[in-house]
């Protein structure tokens, strides 16, 4: 059986907060995935969020190439 999971996942407006963005990197983290765009925009990151997010795009074990925080609440 053939893999037909998205290289995109858009969570935009889902009320995504700093603490979600935390357990997204570790799930990210632990869980290297296929996923390589990321769409954050009009949620509640926080700047901790953000970062922690950001940070992830520079392991190398993350495929994640696109990541957009746009506005932000």
């Amino acid at each position: 059986m053939k893999d037909h999971l998205s290289p995109f996942c858009r969570l935009s407006g889902c009320m995504v907060t700093e603490e979600g963005c935390s357990s997204l990197a570790l799930a990210l983290k632990l869980n290297p995935s296929h996923l390589r765009e990321l769409d954050l925009t009009y949620n509640h990151l926080g700047e901790s969020g953000v970062k922690l997010l950001s940070d992830l795009q520079k392991d190398p074990h993350c495929k994640l190439e696109k990541l957009w925080f746009y506005n932000l609440v």
